[in-house]
């Protein structure tokens, strides 16, 4: 997808591994090194908009479509939901053009023939718009693409996980 944007410009991060100690910066305390958790993410951008669902980092991945929100919440959410998945982040309430999240969705259920399709949503009504949008996408869709749906609280506790 092209666009003026360099921060929009496609990335494929599932074989970089940053060393530990060395996660881009020279800045250093007094206190002793702590290993921080390493990062899940497998590609970059994440935001639905800017997502080619042709791209190869969506071909027969499991995938996460997250509400805005819910990485903020969860406070171990690289560990507990985005390992081993690739991400897409959206907001039915605030994002516009979400029709188009369905036509991507589709492409990504039978162009990139992913495997399974976790939508990670907060307890509040319109998160649900995401489940919502994905089932309209598999309705559309030749294929019947496993569908997850995890619900959090706004505390970030696990209220529900269940198959739709």
């Amino acid at each position: 997808m092209m666009c003026g944007c360099p921060g929009s410009m496609q990335r494929d991060f599932r074989d970089d591994k940053i060393e530990a100690g060395r996660a881009g910066s020279s800045f250093s305390f007094a206190a002793p090194f702590t290993p921080k958790p390493q990062s899940e993410l497998r590609q970059w951008p994440v935001q639905l908009h800017l997502l080619n669902p042709a791209a190869s980092y969506f071909q027969g991945a499991d995938v996460l479509l997250a509400s805005d929100c819910s990485a903020f919440t969860a406070g171990n959410f690289h560990e507990d939901f985005l390992k081993n998945r690739t991400l897409a982040i959206a907001c039915p309430k605030l994002d516009s053009n979400t029709e188009s999240y369905v036509n991507k969705l589709k492409m990504m259920f039978e162009e990139s023939r992913i495997n399974t399709l976790t939508i990670l949503m907060m307890e509040v009504p319109c998160c649900g718009g995401l489940l919502v949008l994905a089932q309209k996408a598999r309705k559309l869709s030749s294929r019947n693409v496993p569908i997850k749906a995890i619900y959090l609280s706004v505390r970030g506790e696990l209220l529900s996980e269940e198959w739709v």
